[in-house]
């Protein structure tokens, strides 16, 4: 009889204790890396909307593309005894001090979208988001199959099309995750090396302005050279449409354009026929945020890497699919 209650004490004990983390109102703090592009206002204003409706108070930090402001932000949230950290890390490295301090200080860092670096994996739970790597991948795939299907010829007469890349934010895993899934893809290709080649490949560090003026340098180059544009994401493929047009150039056909993100500008662009395609870079991660971060502060075991569902869009489905976007 004893036993029965000392177990039936134990299991009330551990209800009481989960109810009381249920019942809490959870303080999460947030680094954001800043506001570059729409896809970032789209993440960010998706964690805002998903912590109220988990009744988390989120004190949230826009970085404004700056590492050291993410470090002081992250300093606060410590001092400030917050329960979990998200980090969205604007680069891969240089977190293991601050993500030291957290550890010590007994608090949980998840990491949002981006991928970083650090000497001991343990530095942070769980990485929530996006698979830059595929998107690479995804994007190489996209291109082969596109001129393959429409005999696509060089414009300048040779036996190679010619790619331009607007790379990220140097240091950005966004840019390395993109970068090396596209070079892999098209390495494994046994026919990849014949087929293309790569005139240029520059930052556009994810800005529309950066990006316009990146690609108005590689048209002053190469004016009549350039066959495709891989746009790290849709903000600089935005941008290098209107240096395209003012060089006297039509995009998306005399120069085929392939971007990532799928924010709604680059649905309307594709129905305008402007671009051809965008591989997504789904921003809606706040949900799985918040729901991951709920786990980790109930003891519960969460897979090291998390991702959302991510899709590839064209211009033939643009216009149907356009309504129901939601970024």
């Amino acid at each position: 009889m004893k036993l029965v209650k000392a177990v039936l004490a134990a299991s009330i004990g551990a209800i009481i204790a989960s109810s009381a983390v249920q019942a809490k109102q959870l303080t999460i703090g947030f680094s954001q890396i800043g506001a570059e592009s729409e896809w970032r206002t789209a993440n960010t204003n998706d964690v805002k909307e998903a912590a109220k409706a988990h009744n988390v108070n989120l004190k949230f930090s826009d970085a404004q593309q700056k590492q050291e402001n993410q470090i002081k932000a992250i300093r606060t949230f410590i001092a400030q005894k917050v329960d979990l950290i998200g980090l969205v890390p604007i680069v891969a490295t240089g977190w293991d001090n601050i993500l030291r301090e957290a550890k010590r200080a007994k608090i949980p860092v998840l990491i949002v979208d981006r991928d970083l670096t650090v000497s001991d994996p343990s530095l942070y739970v769980a990485k929530i988001g996006t698979d830059s790597y595929a998107e690479g991948q995804k994007v190489y795939k996209w291109i082969d199959d596109y001129v393959k299907a429409n005999n696509v010829k060089p414009r300048n007469g040779g036996d190679k099309l010619n790619i331009v890349i607007l790379e990220g934010t140097v240091g950005a895993s966004a840019t390395t995750g993109r970068g090396n899934g596209f070079n892999d893809a098209m390495k494994a290709d046994p026919d990849g090396a014949k087929k293309f080649n790569i005139l240029a490949s520059q930052t556009g560090d994810f800005t529309r302005q950066k990006g316009q003026e990146v690609m108005e340098s590689f048209l002053k180059s190469n004016r009549n050279d350039i066959d495709i544009l891989f746009a790290m994401n849709d903000d600089m493929a935005l941008g290098a449409v209107q240096a395209i047009e003012a060089a006297g150039l039509k995009p998306s056909k005399d120069i085929i354009i392939v971007s990532v993100d799928g924010v709604k500008g680059i649905f309307q662009a594709m129905i305008d026929g402007k671009t051809n395609a965008t591989v997504e870079c789904n921003p809606l991660q706040g949900e799985l945020f918040f729901q991951t971060a709920e786990k980790v502060l109930k003891g519960e075991s969460v897979p090291k890497s998390v991702f959302v569902e991510e899709g590839v869009y064209t211009a033939d489905k643009a216009a149907e699919v356009f309504p129901s976007r939601k970024y």
